[in-house]
This record gives C-alpha cells, structure tokens and sequence, in this order.
C-alpha cells in the first residue's frame, strides 16, 4: 500500500470517527419513529385506497354477474315467444343469439373483475399485516426509546460523578489532612505546655505565701503564750473590749 492509499484510509477512519462522535442515540432513535410513523401513514392511505378499488370491483363484478343472468333469461323468453308465435323463429334466434353473446362478455367481464377482486384482496390483507408489523414496530421502538433515555440519563449522571470522583486528589486530601493533624497535635500540646506552667507558678506564690503566714502564725502563737506567763493581756483582746 502506497503512502496515498495509506493517508486516505487514515482521513476515512478519522471521518467514519468524527461522524460517530456526532450521533446521538436517542435523536437517531426519535428520527427512526418518526420515518415508521410517515411509513405508516402511507400505507394506511395505499390500504383505503385499495379497499375503495375492491368495494368498487366488487359492485362491478355483481353487476356483471346479474348482467349475464339478465341476458340469458332474455335469451329464454325470445326463444318461448317465437315457440308461442309471438315472433318469427328466425327473429327469436337471432335476438336470442346477441343476448348470448351479451350474457358470454358480461361472464368474461365478470371473470375479470373478480381476478383483479382478488388481487385486491390480496393487497388488502399484505398492507394489513405490513401496517400491524410497523405498528408493533414502533411499539417495540418507543419502549427502546423510554428505556434507552432512562440509561442515558442514569450514564450521564454516572459519568458525572465518575468524572468528579476522578478529579478528586487523594493523595492530596490524605496529606492535607495530616498537616491539619500535626497542627492539631501541636497546639494541643502547646496549650497543654502553657497550662502546666501556669500551675507551677500558681503552685510556687501559694508555697510562698503559705510559708510567710505559717511563720507569722507561729510568732504570734509563742507571743500570746508569753504574754500569759507574764500575765499580760493582749493589747488586740484589749482594743476589742
């Protein structure tokens, strides 16, 4: 394969690719319908007008049938006038003769119509069953149609959040999240740090100041004994007094 050949199948199957790309299912399905629809309708137009040729062929070929029974009644009654005397022989015979021959192209006509008759009927019940074929058809089709929009609908959604999934960074998220978690823990600590100094200086003013008035205490018990020793009232008891 030259290096033509070979471009053109290329710029064909990129075509063909292009082409398929364009095609919507569900619009291509809808399109379908309504062809089966149009077909539809002209064929039950073909089907009335076949049925009026049958009812009219019909009407003709009864007529043509009491034609030729007409015929050879009249054929009869020339034959038992001219026996009567009513008329010459010879004038019933040959009136007889053209009524016969009258009766034979009514049955030759009557053969005719009945043949296209049938063919008409044939028609009929062909257009009949090919209209009840394109009605189930399209039947078939709709219920495809309702059934392929549902899964269409249920794909796009699918492939939407598919898409969004996909796009979504795991990795990403995942180490994300663990700084925050490292932060966390950090501060958390840090907080847990500034708490645990603020209670060792709470703790070291409160040995302080329990020092300073443990030792004032006791002086002033050692004091007050002193002072009872001696006999002394305390100059506080005084001033209360």
């Amino acid at each position: 394969m030259n290096i033509f050949s070979r471009l053109f199948k290329i710029g064909q199957a990129e075509a063909h690719d292009a082409i398929n790309n364009l095609e919507d299912p569900i619009k291509m399905t809808e399109q379908g319908i309504r062809d089966m629809r149009v077909e539809m309708d002209k064929a039950l137009q073909a089907l009335a007008e076949v049925k009026a040729l049958s009812i009219r062929t019909k009407s003709e070929l009864n007529s043509s049938k009491d034609q030729a029974g007409d015929y050879e009644r009249k054929a009869v009654m020339l034959l038992k006038k001219a026996e009567s005397g009513d008329i010459s022989s010879d004038e019933a015979d040959r009136l007889a003769t053209e009524a016969l021959n009258k009766k034979e192209q009514a049955a030759q006509n009557a053969t005719r119509l009945e043949g296209e008759r049938q063919k008409y009927e044939t028609s009929v019940q062909q257009l009949e069953k090919n209209i009840d074929t394109l009605k189930s058809n399209i039947g078939t089709w709709e219920n495809e149609l309702r059934t392929l929009k549902a899964r269409m609908r249920v794909s796009s959604a699918t492939k939407t959040m598919n898409k969004q999934l996909a796009n979504i960074d795991t990795s990403s998220t995942v180490n994300m999240l663990e700084r925050m978690k490292q932060k966390v823990e950090q501060e958390e600590a840090l907080a847990e740090s500034y708490g645990e100094i603020a209670n060792e200086t709470k703790s070291v003013d409160d040995e302080i100041d329990k020092a300073l008035n443990a030792g004032e205490s006791k002086g002033s018990e050692k004091l007050m004994e002193l002072k009872k020793r001696l006999g002394m009232s305390d100059t506080n008891e005084k001033a209360a007094e």
